[in-house]
């Protein structure tokens, strides 16, 4: 499924239930940090954590993630990419592969 699909699909499930009047950018970003300490909850005592709750988890964070950058007209594909470029700048393979050091120590 790509990405627009997914977009459609969410749209509609939210325009459905009329939850879009909820969803400010303030509201999804809180949303998105909400459900990533409930992903991180999943590893807390367990680095080996239950599959298929962490896939839930991993769910809401990137659904959340996906109506934010839906309502800031963001193309989430795009800002991926975008992003990876820069840090591609900051984290050269030459200077960073094998290596965890932070950019500006390298």
């Amino acid at each position: 499924m790509s990405t627009d699909a997914v977009l459609k699909t969410l749209r509609a499930f939210m325009a459905d239930r009329d939850w879009n009047q909820f969803h400010s950018p303030e509201n999804l970003a809180k949303s998105v940090a909400i459900e990533s300490g409930e992903l991180l909850e999943c590893f807390q005592w367990n680095a080996d954590a239950e599959r298929d709750r962490v896939a839930d988890e991993l769910a809401d964070v990137l659904t959340y993630a996906l109506l934010l950058a839906d309502r800031l007209g963001l193309d989430p594909e795009q800002i991926v990419l975008d992003k990876l470029e820069r840090t591609n700048r900051k984290y050269p393979v030459e200077k960073a592969k094998g290596r965890s050091t932070k950019y500006d120590q390298l």
